[in-house]
């Protein structure tokens, strides 16, 4: 635009003032952003505002979108309205499960968390064991055995890795606790000497959870375990794996089976590498393949672990809800994988006294990273010549 040379300056003037008034608040942004950490009155506060910062907030405070955070909230809110009194008004669905969720994602104590939601320190017992409660309610099927088209997809990548009719890796973690009241202690200690409780959970290479089993002391081994759970009798029975048979080499057949460590013996549903220090060629090729396959397993707890800090120090619990705790957040664990939620692994990493950077203690081996699993066709008969003498070892 051609103007005078006084007009030029009343524009520039103008948009001087347009932008300090800005500046100001004058012209308030629709979604205003966060350029500083705002003062608010709690974390619940700063969940309920919608702005720019809303999204990242809720992943680092509760581990999800907003968008997954009101799909849960809606499936629970009938199960948890709770009753109209005279005295106050209640706490409502959305306001209940974000306390849940910050406190199974934080680990911080009651004391220190229902703070930061404006409740008290009773009512955030309630309200995490009524969410508990309406989350094994409202997905009774969250955490189950893989059919149909999803059974087709675990069995074909499974294959694809060497491991023809696996359905998936199990294992079992340690949940530390503090001394339980009124129980012996001596039988929660594990091999380290620590106070901890025994979780056996089954998942497939996408670190689905298939199957959790909670609750014996640390002090069980792990086939132990797997006999007090009932995959055992599931497998005897032939009601775990479903399904055409595949025949391996020198005759032998297999329903399904899972993979597993050295912890467990071998079977004809449960198979183990090799193991030993002097190992044939193809037995350490079978081992290794094997190790990066059931690794999977060790992912998942990392997931878990990493992402629900309540289960990875030792903390004070009660033992009569922690199982249902704990499968809560497989469910939880399972949404988040449906609904395409990245897993960040900053929660796994802490720096201790000494400044150092380093790896938190999970409770177990640290995993493997999965490794490109491509076979060509000589590993592919070797594999399966070492997976069929390993069935028919049991």
């Amino acid at each position: 635009m051609n103007v005078e040379g006084d007009d030029s300056g009343a524009i520039c003037d103008a948009v001087l003032q347009v932008c300090y008034a800005m500046g100001c608040g004058a012209f308030p942004r629709a979604t205003p952003r966060w350029w500083m950490k705002r003062r608010t009155d709690g974390t619940w506060e700063d969940l309920r505002q919608c702005d720019d910062a809303t999204a990242d907030y809720f992943k680092d405070k509760l581990r999800m979108s907003p968008r997954v955070f009101r799909e849960i909230t809606e499936a629970l809110s009938t199960s948890l309205e709770w009753r109209v009194t005279f005295y106050r008004e209640p706490l409502q669905p959305d306001h209940i499960v974000a306390y849940t969720l910050y406190r199974w994602a934080s680990g911080e104590t009651y004391e220190n968390g229902t703070c930061s939601f404006g409740i008290g320190r009773s009512s955030g017992l309630v309200a995490v064991l009524d969410v508990t409660e309406a989350l094994l309610s409202a997905y009774p099927d969250k955490i189950s055995w893989p059919t149909g088209l999803q059974k087709a997809v675990v069995l074909h990548a499974f294959a694809d890795m060497g491991f023809p009719n696996c359905h998936g890796c199990i294992d079992c973690t340690h949940i530390f606790i503090d001394k339980p009241a009124n129980c012996p202690g001596e039988d929660y200690y594990d091999r380290e000497r620590r106070l901890s409780v025994q979780a056996q959970v089954v998942v497939n290479l996408n670190l689905r959870v298939l199957d959790v089993f909670i609750g014996y002391p640390g002090s069980c081994h792990d086939v132990r375990i797997v006999h007090l759970s009932s995959l055992l009798a599931r497998a005897k029975a032939g009601e775990l794996f479903t399904g055409p048979p595949v025949m391996l080499p020198f005759g032998v057949q297999t329903n399904g089976y899972l993979l597993n460590d050295n912890g467990y013996p071998p079977s004809e549903w449960v198979v183990v590498p090799y193991g030993g220090l002097s190992q044939h060629p193809s037995e350490l090729h079978f081992d290794n393949k094997q190790k990066t396959a059931r690794g999977a397993v060790d992912r998942a707890f990392d997931r878990l672990k990493g992402m629900w800090r309540l289960f990875l120090p030792s903390h004070k619990t009660n033992m009569e809800t922690l199982p249902q705790q704990f499968v809560a957040v497989c469910i939880q664990h399972n949404i988040l994988i449906d609904g395409d939620i990245p897993f960040d692994d900053n929660p796994l990493w802490e720096v201790g006294p000494d400044g150092v950077r380093r790896i938190v203690d999970l409770g177990m081996q640290w995993s493997l990273r999965l490794m490109c699993m491509e076979l060509s066709t000589g590993d592919a008969l070797i594999l399966w010549d070492a997976l069929a003498e390993r069935m028919g070892a049991q």
